[in-house]
């Protein structure tokens, strides 16, 4: 078995959602499916229902900072209550598409994490070029979560570990020039990772120009034994292990 943590597959996102979600059972491969907005999160929550494999988190993604509403917020902590939903997420912050809504993204990732808190949910985080701040707010609000498609230093990996998050590693781990996810990967150490694809995005190194899927989970879990020296089992049942301690699946 094999938990892939981060994935947008559903029909807003993608063709052929349900296609793939079956093979990635044929695989025995549990997904999250990470929704972003009141639309996506409601797909989200249909396929959790049809799919024995397929675990739903919720939240608002920051580029909604501006439009999510108080109306929002009630529906989605209504949504929460759902016996499928392991997760709030994804949330979080992101500079380097906008900064110029700062205090709105703030605002909105501190209501995300309050729900976390409110449900004992752990949260599913995103942080581009808002490291800092990132951490500022989780730490203020002692949820536990995964850090996802982690960017920063292997220094504040770590900080981020004290507050009992993991650290995600997906396809970017396979790119030749990722020097620093791969120094971060060997620093951490397999006991705090998770695996996920990001799947349709961030396609390994090898299939590089094809829409990702769950199933390229067996090029990531390679990059990481290889780069510990490990055996990939042993990456697949660790890494299976911490998805499942921490999402309660």
């Amino acid at each position: 078995m094999l938990i892939d943590t981060h994935c947008h597959i559903y029909n807003s996102e993608m063709e052929n959602a349900d296609e793939i979600i079956k093979k990635a059972a044929k695989n025995d491969i549990h997904i999250v499916l990470n929704g972003t907005d009141p639309l996506s999160n409601r797909e989200v929550l249909e396929l959790s229902k049809r799919y024995d494999n397929v675990h739903a988190a919720l939240g608002y993604f920051h580029t909604f900072a501006d439009e999510i509403t108080d109306e929002d917020i009630f529906l989605l902590d209504k949504q929460l209550k759902n016996d499928n939903v392991i997760a709030v997420g994804e949330i979080g912050l992101d500079y380097y598409h906008r900064k110029d809504n700062k205090d709105k993204q703030k605002e909105l990732f501190e209501k995300m994490l309050g729900l976390a808190q409110k449900h004992g949910l752990p949260a599913i985080v995103h942080s581009r070029k808002s490291m800092q701040d990132t951490f500022d707010i989780l730490k203020k609000h002692g949820v536990a979560g995964s850090m996802h498609c982690y960017q920063g230093s292997a220094e504040m990996a770590k900080e981020f570990v004290k507050l009992g998050f993991y650290i995600g590693i997906g396809g970017p781990i396979t790119h030749i020039n990722n020097k620093k996810a791969r120094k971060t990967l060997r620093q951490i150490g397999i006991n705090h990772i998770l695996v996920e694809t990001d799947s349709p995005y961030l396609t390994p190194e090898e299939k590089r120009g094809e829409i990702n899927t769950p199933l390229n989970l067996k090029y990531i879990v390679g990059k990481i034994a290889e780069e510990l020296d490990m055996n990939e089992d042993k990456v697949m049942d660790i890494t299976t292990e911490n998805a499942k301690d921490l999402f309660k699946i």
